[in-house]
């Protein structure tokens, strides 16, 4: 046999019974702040984790008894690691934690939507979300989060008062992440109707005179130590009994 002939003929043989080739899986389209998603990882299938603490926040919900409700990311979260000021500060309004760590905006939006505010009518929303964006969207665009947020609690549970933090200061000085959550939070400040939404700023009371963040506040100049928990607690605990009442 010719042996360029039986060359091509071992090549065709070899090409047939390759096995095929698994064309690599498509880059999760990118997610909009004011539009529900789910968490999702790197190939694109909804996060463990995030899916998890949904499930148990659903869960919780069903049982009822929610007085008041926290809702946002991984600072919100954290309350869970401070047992002692979650419990001396709220523990008398049947209070529920349901922060996810890497949270934005369209992922509260898209856990609201999808049973964690059914089967409960608190009488209060604790909400502070948006600083997970900062690095890549827009700040009109997360102010639109947040008040889609906003207007699916209304929706949801018309008599809920909604306690909106603006988005507390996090980085060094300066920082163009924190030049970005003021001008977010200039935009939330005017969801305040001094009735059913009411807008509060603490964030001055994380900072130093100069402006700066102390670690003893803000362990990394993001998330909060256990004196962060306490300044938190005391700081929104006026208006909180207020719309408690």
């Amino acid at each position: 046999m010719n042996p360029r002939y039986l060359a091509l003929v071992l090549l065709s043989a070899s090409l047939i019974h390759a096995p095929a080739q698994t064309p690599p899986a498509p880059k999760p389209a990118p997610q909009l702040p004011d539009v529900a998603a789910p968490k999702l990882g790197p190939d694109g299938s909804v996060n463990v984790g995030f899916q998890k603490s949904h499930e148990s926040f659903v869960a919780t919900a069903k049982k009822g008894d929610v007085g008041v409700v926290f809702l946002g990311d991984s600072i919100t979260a954290g309350w869970k690691g401070q047992k002692a000021i979650w419990d001396a500060a709220f523990g008398k309004y049947k209070p529920a934690n349901f922060g996810i760590g890497g949270d934005r905006t369209q992922h509260v939006l898209w856990r609201i939507q999808n049973g964690e505010l059914d089967g409960i009518k608190p009488k209060a929303a604790v909400v502070m979300i948006g600083t997970n964006n900062s690095g890549s969207d827009p700040a009109d665009g997360i102010a639109r989060g947040v008040t889609k947020i906003v207007e699916t609690i209304r929706a949801k549970s018309p008599d809920t008062k909604i306690l909106l933090l603006a988005v507390f200061p996090r980085g060094e000085k300066p920082n163009p992440q924190r030049d970005k959550m003021k001008q977010v939070n200039a935009s939330l400040a005017k969801l305040d109707d001094g009735k059913h939404i009411h807008y509060l700023d603490i964030g001055d009371k994380f900072l130093q005179p100069d402006g700066t963040i102390s670690k003893e506040i803000m362990k990394d100049y993001l998330h909060l130590t256990a004196p962060g928990y306490q300044i938190w607690a005391d700081a929104i605990a006026p208006k909180l009994a207020e719309l408690m009442k």
